[in-house]
């Protein structure tokens, strides 16, 4: 079968570069890296399945897919969900696992591999990897310190405070909610805005010490002693989603909630920006463009399925998805209905204290004012919306579908809402355990995916720090921690919803442009899908060439010029907590935060271009170093090809070529299997030996 030749287009060959194609990456190894004999693999199919699972499904699946349902039509916004991840989500997953399985190198490793001038994507999704999980082990924190005051009863966000000075309720409580005064004050003691820094909170960074601890002793032997822990990490949300899942069916308002989820608002289709969200949504659940995907996916068997793991764990991610806001909705269905009754209660309470001073009562109600809980929610509206509207503003509509609207995301839904509605369990301490003990697995799951995206590429790339692995992972963490005491502050959490909202969001979405670029229209995605069908012994379906090539990649754009634009005319803003009004307000960043939110995504993009110019410069000097004079002893030069270890050939014959005569035999994208090397013989023409020596670089 005849197949086509490695790069023969002239603007692909600038790509490469002169010198360093991939035909001599494919057959020459890289000294830097690490022995093939000497890496790492997966005990089994199922330990790799759970550290993808655990990585892709985090604490987003639970508090920030919920939201987005709420917020953008439900049961619609779950079909446009659905749809962007068939035909973006998916494609670009699977580019990744394939990558990575098939070179068998981190981010760096794989992006240079290709060319060398793409080296700086595996830089930029280090850089990014870095940020995310200096920010994502101060929520483990929270969640940690959270876990630790789960083991008392009543919960300490059950009741506001009292003033030891005055005898009185503590006026923020007060004016807020026990669960608010206890997150904003208790946990992270906040200053009223960004610019108050505020000394360090001793007991977050003490949880933040411990939550680095963890994440360094679990990887601490790589894939072998993290793998362990996945076993549980990944496992045990699930378990605890399931129990609260049947726990909250039982629960008054569960069925209010799960309606509202899943009522479609057709309507929101019409909407950029919701389109926007989808994207971003897909964007981060699969985690696209950290480099852990490639990284947990090199350590497979070469001929590991890696088409049927993509579909799996994409399947996986949004059916936890969709639990997740079972669970959540349901919850709030029952936060909104207690809300409703409490409104019901209080409004009951106005109607006796009009009673007795002796107003009319042509508007009475036919139910029972004295007992409220006998009084349904129904039975209040109806008489409101009849009578009850004309006694003025001491009386108000109590609403369930109006306490539904007020979305809640985030932290505010994981440490507000959520201890609000737990605190109403029987046996509240034991339900908090459960759901903090969760949170503090889903981090860490995607916390080791994250580390694993930074350490693997860095090892991969510098056989010192390949050596020294132990090493490596204790001064990544310990360097974790020291940046990390930034968000330990009182002004902590502004830097959180910063890094969270700004660092990784379009560094990441450049990474996977220029990914989709170097394969589709670098590498070529008919290459590619040769490569693949080598590695999995059959062809993927021809679909994926047109959504590499032009879907994915339209996609990515539009994705980044949204992103760009709202940030340009919107502006970053950021929610603060004021202590005196006991409220949130929306403040502007000051020109030092606007400063460091540009720095930050400089920073992580800057590697592409840098990689790109390096390697150009690198490849014009070799060029000119001048060719040496005079006759010297002639250079025997000897051409391989690879072949198949089943084609050696015996020790008495003759050497032959693997591939038919006049056909230039092509390097696949990776070396597969066992291969061997053949000597040829010099019986090419001169115009043939001219082609080999470019694109090897002889």
């Amino acid at each position: 079968m005849m197949e086509k030749p490695a790069l023969d287009s002239s603007e692909e060959s600038t790509w490469l570069g002169e010198g360093q194609s991939e035909v001599q990456l494919a057959t020459s190894p890289d000294p830097t890296e690490p022995n093939e004999e000497d890496r790492p693999a997966w005990d089994s199919k199922i330990q790799y399945v759970l550290a993808q699972v655990g990585f892709s499904v985090g604490l987003g699946n639970v508090w920030r897919f919920p939201y987005l349902c709420h917020q953008n039509g439900g049961g619609a916004f779950m079909l446009l969900y659905v749809f962007l991840l068939l035909i973006v989500g998916v494609p670009l997953f699977f580019m990744e696992l394939a990558a990575g399985q098939n070179i068998r190198q981190g981010s760096i490793g794989v992006w240079k591999h290709i060319s060398p001038k793409l080296v700086g994507i595996g830089y930029s999704s280090c850089v990014v990897c870095f940020y995310v999980a200096l920010y994502y082990n101060v929520i483990i924190a929270w969640s940690i310190f959270y876990l630790g005051n789960s083991f008392q009863y009543p919960l300490p966000w059950e009741q506001c405070p009292i003033d030891a000075g005055t005898n009185e309720t503590v006026k923020e409580c007060a004016s807020s909610s026990p669960t608010q005064y206890f997150w904003f004050r208790k946990a992270l003691n906040i200053t009223n805005s960004i610019e108050e820094s505020g000394e360090f909170n001793p007991i977050m960074t003490g949880c933040l010490l411990a939550a680095w601890a963890i994440v360094s002793l679990a990887m601490i032997k790589g894939i072998k002693s993290s793998a362990r822990v996945m076993y549980f990490s990944s496992v045990f949300p699930y378990v605890v989603l399931f129990i609260f899942l049947i726990r909250g069916m039982l629960l008054d308002g569960a069925i209010d909630g799960i309606t509202y989820m899943f009522y479609p608002k057709l309507e929101i289709w019409g909407n950029v920006q919701v389109w926007r969200q989808a994207a971003t949504q897909v964007f981060f659940a699969l985690g696209l463009g950290y480099g852990s995907v490639i990284a947990y996916s090199s350590y497979n068997p070469v001929h590991n399925n890696c088409h049927r793991d993509a579909l799996m764990v994409s399947g996986i991610n949004f059916m936890t998805s969709v639990l997740a806001s079972l669970v959540v909705f349901v919850v709030l269905g029952f936060r909104a209905k207690n809300i409703a009754l409490r409104c019901v209660a209080e409004n009951l309470g106005v109607l006796n204290l009009m009673s007795s001073n002796g107003s009319s009562h042509r508007w009475w109600p036919s139910f029972n004012v004295t007992d409220p809980s006998s009084v349904s929610l129904s039975e209040y509206r109806q008489w409101y919306h009849e009578l009850g509207s004309t006694l003025g503003p001491q009386l108000t509509d109590c609403n369930l579908e109006e306490e539904m609207n007020k979305g809640v995301e985030g932290t505010g839904l994981a440490f507000i809402a959520f201890t609000e509605v737990m605190a109403l369990f029987p046996a509240s301490p034991f339900w908090s355990t459960l759901f903090f003990l969760m949170l503090l697995n889903l981090g860490l799951s995607t916390m080791f995916g994250t580390m694993q995206g930074i350490l693997t590429p860095l090892m991969d790339n510098f056989k010192l720090l390949g050596r020294h692995r132990t090493l490596l992972t204790v001064f990544s963490c310990a360097l974790g921690f020291i940046i990390g005491l930034l968000f330990t502050q009182r002004s902590g959490n502004y830097f959180v919803m910063m890094f969270d909202d700004y660092s990784a969001t379009l560094p990441l979405v450049i990474v996977v442009i220029f990914e989709t670029i170097s394969v589709a229209w670098v590498y070529g995605t008919d290459r590619f899908l040769d490569d693949i069908e080598l590695m999995l012994k059959w062809r993927p379906p021809v679909v994926y060439k047109y959504l590499w090539k032009y879907v994915c990649l339209l996609a990515m754009v539009g994705l980044l010029a949204a992103s760009l634009l709202r940030m340009v005319f919107k502006g970053p803003t950021y929610t603060a907590w004021n202590q005196t009004a006991a409220s949130e307000m929306t403040l502007a960043y000051p020109g030092w935060a606007l400063a460091m939110i540009v720095i930050l995504i400089v920073f992580a993009s800057l590697p592409v271009p840098i990689g790109y110019i390096h390697s150009v410069l690198k490849s014009r000097s070799a060029l000119d170093i001048p060719p040496q004079e005079g006759p010297g002893p002639e250079v025997h030069r000897e051409l391989y090809t690879k072949c198949n270890s089943t084609d050696q050939l015996d020790s008495n014959s003759h050497p032959a070529p693997c591939e038919e005569d006049g056909v230039r035999p092509r390097t696949s994208f990776l070396p597969v299997g066992n291969e061997q090397y053949r000597l040829l013989p010099q019986q090419e023409e001169e115009e043939g030996e001219e082609e080999e020596e470019e694109d090897t670089g002889v």
